[in-house]
């Protein structure tokens, strides 16, 4: 539901005829809201749902995840965020073959289509958007925490820890919704107890949990793990 704004009112209401108003409108979007039905997801909220799964291990929703993304990258194909995540996505199949020349294909055709993501990039897409992560940014993540975890031969770990940096450092980030930030946070984490930074890994667990970010839970478990 939008927020409604009021305006300039050119008359005098009083008390008892604001709340009047107040009920009446209250009382006709009850009514919509149980009349209706939930509006169906975006194509990128569906696409994402099944990204969501992915990453979480359901290998049957990587494949329907590339697909998802492709056909929204047919339809823009211009669009770095559909790039970026059809990117990792694609890379995920990797873990899906043990082929090993199809491992490669699907993480080579991965990392080139982030590539991609990252170099379509411009001033517009990091534009600030209330409430919601800059284009930018978000297609930095996606690159940044799949050059992670990619196998070291493939040499991408730095530019995944460059882009990782960058992306805290960016004061965008702080208006960023708990659930993005979180993600950001976790995965610094990760990249900080891989390289014995345990300082570093308890400050960003503790961030996460400071945010009451979703992941909150799942840091305060790591956070019990690490060596005092």
């Amino acid at each position: 539901m939008l927020p409604v704004t009021f305006t300039h009112l050119g008359h005098r209401w009083s008390v008892a005829l604001l709340a009047a108003l107040l009920a009446a409108l209250l009382a006709g979007w009850m009514t919509i809201a149980l009349a209706s039905p939930p509006a169906p997801p975006t194509p990128f909220a569906a696409a994402f749902a099944l990204f969501s799964q992915a990453r979480q291990g359901d290998e049957h929703a990587i494949a329907q995840s590339v697909d998802a993304f492709t056909k929204l990258l047919q339809a823009d194909p211009a669009n770095p965020l559909w790039m970026a995540y059809c990117g990792a996505a694609t890379s995920m199949r990797a873990t899906t073959t043990w082929l090993p020349w199809k491992k490669m294909q699907y993480a080579e055709d991965g990392m080139a289509l982030l590539d991609r993501a990252l170099s379509t990039l411009t001033s517009a897409h990091s534009a600030p958007i209330l409430g919601a992560v800059p284009v930018a940014m978000e297609v930095r993540f996606v690159a940044a925490s799949t050059f992670l975890a990619v196998p070291g031969f493939m040499n991408k770990g730095g530019r995944g820890a460059k882009l990782l940096n960058d992306i805290l450092a960016s004061p965008p980030l702080a208006s960023a919704p708990p659930a993005f930030r979180g993600d950001v946070w976790m995965t610094a984490a990760s990249l900080a107890v891989k390289e014995q930074r345990m300082d570093d890994a308890r400050k960003y667990f503790k961030q996460v949990i400071g945010a009451g970010a979703p992941q909150a839970e799942a840091a305060r478990a790591q956070l019990g793990t690490l060596p005092s």
